[in-house]
């Protein structure tokens, strides 16, 4: 039998990946298999619990180190690796109810007195941080009850195949006049795996100069609601105006809602921001990191552009970082000035003091 491509088990592992998400999302249980070990995980957040729960004996759940954190639970291996999920036991019965108010922080106020927990050692860590990383590219909160046996196995590996930007390609390409500028091109981008699109405006007329680009990252409630709540409808028009006076542009459109973590994750950041968390304080008490998004993805729509270097519309210096870890040149980072609104002046404050700068 001749041995599988790179590139054909590359391919394999990213569709086990999707195939799994896609479990996630419909509530299907998922194995996850590392060191010739399974880990049988059941969703939280779609999976029907309470046909999962046992009557009797124990309930183990699996949550992110910061929900952990927020619990006041600690990792026995934290010495090793503080980012490590924690595994904590529940006697049984316990109600799917009990379980949610455990894992989803909105409910914290709501319910605030849980546990004393149990923690439980972490019988093969790398296929929980893989079962992390499944869920946050699935948009679902980071939280699972181990289960007995499930139909649907995956490989540790197989996220980081999933979610390889070296998969895009460009798929479409067409004329596309913008208000800012009815001189414009607008190209689609996508994986064989992946289902998610992403789209690059080239704007103005390109030549040998360096192009003014702007990394945007999707914001559904900002970018076509309207928002008060942040400031990225705006910037996204000042950016396409601040490329239009230049000699060209190039608007890179990713499809990262929520600074990586999702829509519906984005709105339950949205609800603990209205009980007085940040932006920083509801990432992390969701279980996600503080930015969760994949500058590789943009990188990769550069090169498949032929764009090796740009200079930079950000507030945000990571993304310049991001970037040039990423192998663009960043000749210049630019300013985008965007007046706070009453709405969104505490988002902005706190974002600039936690992080050092806006987003």
């Amino acid at each position: 039998m001749n041995a599988v491509p790179p590139e054909g088990a590359r391919k394999a592992a990213a569709r086990r990946a999707a195939r799994a998400i896609d479990a996630l999302r419909r509530g299907w249980s998922i194995g996850v298999e590392a060191d010739g070990d399974r880990l049988n995980l059941l969703p939280v957040e779609t999976g029907n619990l309470q046909e999962a729960l046992p009557e009797t004996g124990t309930v183990s759940l699996l949550i992110s180190a910061s929900r952990a954190a927020t619990l006041k639970l600690h990792n026995q291996l934290s010495a090793g690796d503080p980012g490590l999920p924690i595994q904590i036991s529940l006697p049984a019965p316990v109600t799917a109810a009990e379980i949610i108010a455990i894992v989803d922080p909105v409910l914290d106020m709501q319910y605030p007195l849980k546990g004393p927990f149990r923690s439980e050692p972490l019988a093969n860590p790398e296929a929980a941080e893989a079962a992390m990383e499944l869920a946050r590219q699935g948009g679902l909160l980071p939280a699972f009850v181990v289960v007995d046996a499930t139909e649907d196995p995956v490989q540790a590996d197989d996220a980081a195949a999933y979610a390889d930007s070296s998969a895009l390609t460009i798929s479409a390409h067409a004329k596309l006049p913008v208000a800012a500028n009815s001189n414009a091109h607008i190209f689609g981008f996508r994986s064989d795996a992946d289902a998610t699109d992403h789209v690059a405006l080239v704007v103005g007329q390109r030549d040998s100069s360096t192009p003014v680009v702007r990394l945007h990252s999707e914001c559904l409630t900002g970018d076509v609601l309207g928002s008060l709540k942040c400031d990225c409808g705006p910037q996204l028009h000042a950016a396409l105006d601040q490329m239009t006076e230049a000699n060209w542009g190039v608007l890179l459109y990713l499809r990262q809602e929520g600074r990586g973590i999702g829509l519906i994750n984005k709105l339950r950041a949205y609800a603990l921001q209205d009980q007085g968390f940040d932006t920083v304080d509801a990432n992390q008490r969701l279980g996600f990191a503080i930015d969760a998004r994949d500058f590789s993805i943009a990188a990769r729509m550069l090169e498949l552009l032929n764009i090796p270097k740009v200079k930079l519309l950000t507030n945000n210096p990571e993304k310049v970082e991001g970037l040039e870890a990423c192998g663009v040149t960043v000749e210049e980072r630019l300013p985008v000035k965007i007046a706070a609104n009453p709405h969104n002046e505490f988002y902005l404050d706190t974002k600039r003091d936690r992080t050092g700068h806006q987003l």
